[in-house]
């Protein structure tokens, strides 16, 4: 897949990827250099923005939905950490209406964070 299979600018595609990642819990409030390499090479790859999307979500959603007394992961410090995600959606994409489903079930997880966890999550135009 081509970059231009992503449909957009590479400017917007790398805002998009970056301001998805900084709103997740657990993910640094700024994005780091390393961080819009990252996006960029996302973009690059011809990596469309909702499998990008959707791996964040996902792999934020798998991360909270940890037993309580689980020990405790550490900050997510890099978009890298979601690269494995996005590789298993690449391979085994997700059913049609499940980034939605995604989105719902973060917003409902979300207001339930520690309060050193939550951030200003998604926004509601997503």
């Amino acid at each position: 897949m081509s970059a231009a299979a992503n449909g957009s600018d590479p400017a917007i595609y790398v805002a998009a990827v970056v301001v998805a990642y900084v709103d997740l819990p657990d993910t640094p409030l700024r994005a780091r250099a390393q961080d819009l390499s990252c996006a960029r090479r996302f973009y690059h790859a011809g990596i469309p923005l909702p499998v990008v999307e959707s791996a964040l979500l996902l792999a934020s959603l798998r991360r909270l939905a940890r037993p309580i007394d689980a020990v405790p992961l550490p900050q997510i410090r890099s978009l890298a950490y979601f690269r494995p995600v996005i590789d298993e959606l690449l391979n085994q994409p997700l059913p049609d209406g499940y980034f939605d489903y995604l989105r719902l079930k973060f917003r409902n997880v979300a207001p339930r964070l520690p309060a050193g966890v939550q951030k200003k999550t998604f926004s509601g135009d997503r």
